[in-house]
């Protein structure tokens, strides 16, 4: 055990702050692929009655045209964020005629880079830029990399080192992308330790998240690349120097998992913001899209993220050697190709210990946190939403993973015909649910209004060439 968790996890029962704890503040940013009701990436432009993906506060899109990304704003219930979603996805949906929002992670029926259109943002000089940016990305990784969707859970306290710590433990929660159509190769070699399940669907047997394993992703020199998380500066340093690396390396898990944010002004560089203002909030960015949830993440998932956010913040979090960062994410890729095998070790400060023993260590040192975010609950939200998470490490046949695998074994059914039958039923969900409430319907509507009149003033209100946009923007590259 910790004894500097207990400690200050003492500390704050005795101060009688544990308020702090229970008003912290939460957001979700979760991003589906748009498809034909066939599976098929949509080709269709981002549809306008969403407004513009350039501006929107609430509808966006990621890396494709096609892959929409859903923003809430900060709640501190988890009822209140996860209603908001929900009535999200109702507003979408009836703006996607017989479109569907893709109920996996991994995209499926794919023709290569060809198939995934790049999303497009006006022609202002930003809008440029974010186009250019995603071009580059797929020059670099091939665009099918750049498809594969998540869930970003958004946190406003700081936690980063000890999540990279013992991150491993959401993937291996969480994880629902143990297995990925054959179509994801096509054109290329398939990943080493990749097995065929049918004619269909490639999958690692004991995989728990490929998606954030270093599936497609050519990291080998990572100990140039790493990223600290031990100060705001150390950060900002590498981050950017990354950015200006001219090597296919740069990419690598640290950059992956969690993130420092802060809400850049427009035209602003992320890092920038960053420098100007410090950490509003971290973005954790190991989950998968839930397949077996509507929307993607269920509310003893948040609650359980929120509790987990807590002890990553009450934990001893001394500094992340250069060295140590190999072995955090040798954990990681280990928990995301092979979390589910019997036996499995992990390191801890060089010393091998069995990922059952330390995720049970963990969960025991969350039960004092839940219970301090329970407190004046009769009904033990964050206590039940932990014991729920405690089962799956007693039995990994209850984890997302092993529950995906076992159905397209069960049903003899490859991972695209389970992904489309899941993406169909959620799309009927919403449809058949309850009328949405219709002020906040009146709510998206408006604020598409108001994005797509601030595309165009964005675009109005550009004063130099887009060369020169360029210039001024990477004028500031570290030395």
């Amino acid at each position: 055990m910790d004894r500097g968790f207990e400690r200050r996890l003492a500390a704050v029962v005795n101060s009688g702050e544990q308020g702090a704890l229970q008003q912290g503040r939460k957001g979700i940013e979760k991003e589906s692929l748009r498809v034909t009701p066939q599976g098929r990436v949509a080709q269709t432009p981002h549809p306008s009655a969403l407004g513009s993906a350039l501006a929107s506060g609430n509808v966006t899109t990621d890396y494709s045209e096609a892959l929409i990304e859903l923003i809430t704003p900060a709640f501190s219930e988890s009822w209140e964020l996860l209603q908001y979603l929900t009535d999200l996805h109702q507003f979408v949906y009836r703006q996607l005629g017989e479109e569907l929002l893709w109920a996996t992670s991994m995209p499926c029926a794919l023709d290569g880079d060809a198939s995934i259109p790049i999303a497009t943002y006006g022609g202002s000089n930003i809008g440029r830029m974010k186009y250019v940016y995603r071009l580059g990305l797929g020059l670099r990784y091939g665009r099918v990399m750049q498809a594969i969707s998540g869930v970003h859970f958004n946190y406003s306290f700081p936690l980063l080192r000890n999540y990279r710590r013992h991150g491993w433990l959401i993937l291996y929660l969480f994880g629902a992308s143990p297995a990925l159509c054959k179509t994801f190769f096509k054109g290329r070699e398939v990943a080493p330790g990749l097995v065929e399940l049918d004619r269909h669907t490639m999958h690692a047997p004991y995989a728990t998240s490929l998606r954030m394993s270093d599936l497609g992703y050519r990291n080998k020199s990572q100990a140039g690349v790493a990223v600290s998380v031990n100060s705001l500066a150390e950060y900002v340093r590498d981050l950017s120097r990354l950015v200006f690396t001219p090597s296919p390396e740069y990419q690598q898990l640290g950059v992956k998992v969690i993130r420092p944010k802060r809400t850049a002004r427009s035209g602003e560089r992320p890092t920038r913001a960053l420098e100007r203002a410090g950490v509003e909030y971290v973005e954790m960015r190991s989950l998968d899209v839930g397949v077996f949830d509507p929307v993607g993440v269920s509310q003893n998932e948040i609650r359980f993220l929120e509790a987990f956010a807590a002890l990553c913040v009450l934990k001893d979090s001394p500094m992340i050697e250069r060295s140590h960062e190999l072995e955090l994410d040798a954990n990681h890729v280990r928990v995301a190709r092979q979390g589910r095998e019997p036996g499995l070790e992990l390191k801890e400060d060089g010393r091998r210990r069995p990922l059952t023993d330390w995720a049970r260590q963990l969960l025991d040192e969350m039960q004092g946190v839940c219970e301090l975010l329970d407190a004046g609950d009769p009904q033990r939200p964050y206590s039940a939403a932990l014991a729920v998470q405690q089962a799956k490490v007693t039995d990994a046949d209850a984890t997302p993973s092993a529950r995906i695998l076992g159905e397209l074994k069960q049903n003899d059914e490859a991972f695209f015909h389970f992904a489309l039958r899941m993406s169909t039923q959620h799309r009927d969900y919403f449809r058949d649910l309850y009328p949405p409430d219709e002020q906040r319907l009146e709510t998206f509507r408006q604020e598409a209004a108001r994005s797509i009149e601030a595309q165009t003033a964005i675009e109005a209100a550009d004063r130099i060439s887009f060369d020169e946009f360029v210039a001024r923007w990477f004028s500031d590259q570290p030395s």
